[in-house]
């Protein structure tokens, strides 16, 4: 599956932006060959300014900084759209037991007659914005310029499959992509607990900043690798990973390799965008990929919004006790949270 890396790969990603199609296919096929092999890497020369990511910062600590029943009048039971505050022990990953983490959940704004809102989809919708001066600009300003990265990088992904540049761009249009301001607390007396439980992510691919250290990948010969943060020349590294989505669209060509979060030495601030194409896009792998459709038959028929929802109604607290309560049900075909990844050993 994935190689026996020690390291993540450095990609610079200028050349994307470029109206050469030789520079664009250059740096394509460098993600193309991390994608493959290791599934994480980091990129730089994305174009997202310095002052831009300060101000994400700021608004994120200012954010945590408030007090917890300030934070829980936002909280993400309230509402639709699943976003808002997610206090800490919310969460359930790999581990069983909770995350050690609080986090607030930004998604792609869609106004309230929007034909997808309408319809009742899951996760999709207007956002809350909590009443602290600066923020909403600030969160909003950088969900727009990394999430137009992430279009970016499709484009490289898709020029590295060998399929046409803007072939996925009709994909994503009102994606239930969510960007996720994640605070993890230095606790002392922990034992052992990760911030986050060793998992793949559901989508096609997550783009990371993050302070601190904690970060961890698992190679091909199961060995857990640091990917801390990175400054090259004055300028913060993305950290990049393919999710269940693509890796299945793909029919295994890019890999989603699983990751975790260690327990923190030192409060610990990460902002991941996690990128998905449209709530009914299937996951299946694309024609391309599996001609004879003999790799679809691994994969019952799910849609990637489905699969997201029902990932949400097994790991959020709030979720699993409306489930347990016959308040809500999985979507038909729904997964358990450890079962997509890793499509090459089903190949």
């Amino acid at each position: 599956m994935t190689t026996s890396f020690d390291s993540l790969p450095i990609i610079d990603v200028r050349g994307l932006f470029s109206d050469d199609l030789a520079q664009r296919q250059a740096v394509a096929e460098d993600l193309g060959r991390a994608a493959r092999d290791v599934g994480f890497f980091y990129i730089r020369g994305t174009g997202i300014a310095a002052d831009r990511i300060a101000a994400l910062r700021a608004a994120s600590a200012a954010l945590f900084a408030q007090d917890f029943d300030w934070k829980m009048r936002c909280h993400i039971a309230l509402g639709r759209g699943h976003k808002g505050y997610v206090p800490e022990g919310s969460e359930f990953y790999g581990s069983g037991r909770p995350d050690l983490k609080e986090a607030w959940d930004i998604g792609f704004e869609a106004a309230d007659d929007h034909p997808f809102v309408r319809a009742g989809q899951p996760l999709i919708g207007g956002n809350k914005w909590p009443d602290l001066p600066g923020f909403r600009a600030a969160v909003a300003a950088y969900y727009d310029d990394v999430f137009a990265l992430g279009r970016k990088l499709f484009q490289g992904f898709a020029l590295a499959l060998g399929v046409d540049e803007h072939g996925f761009d009709a994909l994503v249009t009102c994606p239930p992509s969510k960007l996720r301001l994640i605070h993890y607390p230095v606790d002392p007396s922990a034992q052992d607990a990760p911030g986050i439980g060793a998992h793949t992510d559901y989508e096609c691919f997550t783009l990371l900043l993050a302070d601190q250290p904690g970060l961890e990948v698992l190679n091909g010969e199961g060995r857990w690798i640091d990917a801390p943060p990175l400054v090259i020349d004055g300028e913060e590294a993305f950290v990049i990973n393919i999710g269940d989505m693509l890796e299945v669209m793909t029919a295994g060509q890019f890999v989603a390799t699983t990751h975790r979060v260690r327990k923190v030495a030192n409060e610990r601030l990460s902002f991941p965008l996690f990128f998905a194409c449209d709530y009914a896009t299937k996951i299946r792998p694309l024609p391309q990929f599996d001609p004879d459709g003999s790799k679809a038959a691994n994969y019952p028929d799910i849609s990637i919004g489905d699969h997201m929802w029902s990932m949400a109604l097994q790991t959020y607290r709030y979720l699993r006790e409306k489930v347990a309560a016959g308040e809500l049900a999985l979507p038909a075909n729904a997964r358990g949270t450890q079962t997509f990844g890793q499509f090459k050993a089903l190949a």
